[in-house]
């Protein structure tokens, strides 16, 4: 190559970097990134505890936990020291070796779902066995894959009854898993094998068991449905029904899971922690890696052979470094009570100024519902999420709504009463101003 061909080349690639350093953010964004997502054009540079900062230095309150993921807040001590010490010696060496962080997480998860009773006759009081992935998507394709396994060695039962306004993940048997229909537009025709029915309704989902049924699958608390939690009655009555059928009762509890109700699950949180119930699969994510990426799910003992070397597997999941961050977030949890914060401490705090909001803004606010840290303000059929989201954000809060009318507030499980009691004030002041300077439908 010429020396003025060198030069040439040397001048393109400043001028390219220079243009891409001096082009704003969002412009950045729009060039480079695939939109699937419409973000909101706060630029966001670095967090500490419950608070966030934006590159102007603007902090903000962070009540959307990154969408129920950040369990610790951001920075978390012990989560950067596990993340430091576990790099330092080994990061990932696939899954065709054993590891002692992954073996560890799996006993201490599985541990957590140990009934305290039988479950009809069917639990021995072993714990069942987790498989490790990289997402809540992941950790529902393996639940899709286990009834279907089920079934196979079953009756040939290969159908997945899942309900009205659920969601469980972007791929595309997620999406037909999924019970709304925005969800699916362009993506058809769906996986088959699907059937969708109301939610908190036994008789419905056991009219709609065939002799191709393998399993139901539903969320403890619907999230992105507009934050609804089963009733216990739902939860007992597809029990017996699934015993009785001889279906598998799995559950999705990527949101809604990880002690984010005030217990390690939502249903112990909805029937008690004593209960002895327990489904027969769940999917977990979001809070179990405080901001790893990292999807993991746990079955029952009776099943959790049937997904077998060669039939399902993952490179990247049960990496030593996801490992031991996922086991610092449950050591933290653990030593600072933070189940108990979340379910009697500033969660109770957290839902008593919410319902107090609720009746002295009845023209607003239409309901308030969820468990602990994952809670939903219903807005009025007059008033849009999105309204009081983007209000939020300018006086210094974030959130996530869920729908067209509920915001969704998911704080860390370390949230304080003086972070409750920030949110609350940031709340009210901005209740009191949707509907003014265009904030209505």
């Amino acid at each position: 190559m010429s020396h003025f061909n060198q030069i040439t080349k040397i001048t393109k690639r400043l001028f390219t970097t220079t243009r891409f350093v001096a082009s704003s953010l969002p412009e950045q964004f729009q060039q480079y990134v695939v939109p699937t997502y419409g973000r909101y054009t706060l630029e966001l540079s670095h967090g500490k505890g419950n608070k966030i900062y934006d590159t102007s230095g603007k902090c903000y309150l962070d009540f959307g936990g990154g969408i129920a993921v950040n369990s610790l807040g951001h920075a978390h001590p012990a989560l950067l020291k596990a993340l430091e010490t576990q790099a330092s010696q080994l990061m990932h060496c696939s899954n065709l070796y054993l590891t002692t962080s992954q073996a560890t997480l799996a006993h201490r998860l599985a541990d957590l779902f140990e009934p305290s009773g039988t479950n009809d006759g069917h639990n021995d009081g072993t714990t069942g066995k987790v498989f490790f992935c990289n997402s809540g998507a992941e950790a529902n394709e393996g639940l899709f894959k286990l009834a279907k396994r089920y079934g196979s060695t079953n009756n040939g039962q290969h159908e997945i009854i899942t309900t009205i306004n659920s969601f469980h993940g972007r791929t595309l048997a997620g999406i037909a898993a999924t019970g709304q229909d925005k969800i699916k537009a362009g993506f058809g025709p769906s996986v088959p094998g699907f059937t969708h029915v109301p939610f908190n309704n036994v008789q419905a989902a056991a009219d709609a068991v065939t002799d191709q049924t393998a399993a139901i699958l539903i969320e403890g608390i619907q999230g992105e449905g507009g934050v609804t939690p089963a009733t216990a009655e739902y939860l007992l009555g597809l029990r017996q029904m699934c015993n009785d059928k001889k279906i598998l009762l799995m559950m999705d509890s990527v949101q809604c899971g990880h002690f984010r109700s005030g217990e390690f699950q939502s249903y112990q949180q909805i029937l008690g922690k004593n209960t002895s119930f327990r489904p027969d699969a769940v999917s977990m994510a979001k809070s179990i890696g405080g901001g790893f990426p990292m999807g993991a799910f746990w079955v029952d003992p009776r099943y959790s052979d049937l997904l077998s070397a060669g039939s399902h597997g993952t490179t990247y999941g049960g990496n030593p470094l996801g490992c031991a961050i996922a086991l610092a977030v449950l050591d933290v949890v653990a030593q600072e009570k933070l189940d108990e914060n979340v379910r009697s401490g500033a969660g109770l705090r957290l839902k008593q100024g919410l319902e107090r909001l609720k009746s002295q803004y009845s023209d607003h606010i239409a309901d308030v519902r969820g468990l602990g840290f994952m809670v939903g303000i219903v807005l009025n059929e007059k008033y849009v999420a999105g309204d009081l989201v983007q209000l939020l954000h300018q006086h210094g809060m974030l959130t996530v709504p869920a729908g067209e009318r509920v915001v969704r507030l998911l704080p860390a499980l370390n949230t304080t009463n003086s972070d409750v009691d920030e949110c609350l004030g940031i709340l009210e002041t901005c209740i009191e101003l949707l509907g003014v300077g265009g904030g209505t439908a």
